[in-house]
């Protein structure tokens, strides 16, 4: 079978698409056939060593996956081959035939393909966990995305909607700001041509944002936190803009507020009873069609290099996905 693979730490164009063994699975594990993976934006860090989880090279980079069960290992009972599963890896998704835990493995639910579950769980896991677990949004709080018309981004503003939030989304033109809008967002911000805080103290009448969501960092945490309302919680996502913040933290004094960490891939290790919980709430939004993936590209397995120099060069909104076969 073939796969991607990162043999030397570096940017997109430095992987290559080779022959490689076959998988076969141990105990606990299970081998899935490929039939989508998608992009995100670790992706992008892991090959550069830039991100917390470091796999041994030589690996296949890639977190995300949906395709057909294979083969089992000894002790696996919940799938069995021929079921349609998607499942988070961390990495190593990007390749024909894909070895993991198999309780890394969950049901594709009914109606979905496999483009679409590729790029369903991660993002909208993450928000979810943000947005209900660690913000504890309400009813009625006002929730500031910012880079919104990302994969997380827009699943924010999904799940905000549902959790009766008004939601404000944050991107750097008015084309990303138009899918965050198709995707429920009630005010958007063009943060490259308006003064965010004036744009923010305008749309929430002087009080701030109760709950902002950030998975940019860089230079627009700070801002953020200075246009949060009274006991606002800012939920620390991720640095897509490549730089981690320094904040004063005489803001938290002033503003009463909370800076809050979401880091979801542990949160699913530590506590997978409530990832389970989290994860057929989604299956049930899905269902009610309240959760729209937005695929703005899909690419061919061999080209997942292409796919992550879109990715890095922030001009994709909602997610890539590669396809196999």
């Amino acid at each position: 079978m073939k796969a991607i693979l990162c043999k030397a730490f570096g940017p997109p164009e430095s992987l290559v698409f080779e022959d490689v063994a076959s998988p076969a699975p141990g105990p606990g594990e299970a081998v899935v056939s490929v039939k989508a993976a998608s992009v995100n934006f670790p992706d992008v860090l892991i090959i550069e060593n830039k991100y917390q989880l470091k796999p041994p090279l030589p690996f296949s980079p890639g977190s995300e996956l949906a395709g057909i069960v294979k083969a089992v290992g000894e002790g696996v009972t919940h799938v069995k081959p021929g079921d349609r599963v998607m499942a988070i890896t961390g990495y190593g998704a990007f390749a024909e035939e894909v070895k993991t835990e198999a309780r890394r493995m969950l049901a594709i639910p009914p109606g979905m393909d496999f483009a679409t579950a590729a790029a369903f769980g991660l993002t909208y896991a993450t928000s979810e966990h943000a947005l209900v677990d660690r913000g504890a949004l309400k009813a009625g709080e006002t929730l500031l995305v910012l880079g919104a018309a990302g994969g997380v981004g827009l699943a924010a503003i999904e799940i905000g909607k549902i959790l009766g939030a008004r939601v404000i989304a944050c991107a750097s033109t008015d084309e990303k700001l138009a899918v965050c809008r198709a995707h429920g967002a009630d005010e958007t911000i063009n943060y490259a041509t308006e003064d965010f805080r004036e744009r923010v103290k305008a749309l929430t009448g002087g009080a701030g944002a109760d709950v902002v969501y950030d998975p940019v960092g860089g230079p627009y945490t700070e801002p953020a936190l200075r246009s949060i309302a009274w006991r606002g919680r800012l939920l620390v996502v991720g640095f897509a803009a490549g730089e981690i913040p320094k904040i004063p933290l005489n803001l938290t004094l002033l503003k009463g507020c909370s800076i809050v960490g979401v880091f979801w891939g542990d949160w699913a290790r530590r506590e997978p009873a409530h990832f389970a919980e989290a994860m057929a709430r989604l299956d049930r939004w899905y269902a009610d069609g309240k959760l729209k993936p937005h695929i703005s590209a899909t690419f061919p397995l061999e080209r997942a290099g292409d796919a992550l120099t879109l990715m890095a060069s922030r001009k994709v909104t909602g997610k890539v996905v590669l396809t196999v076969g």
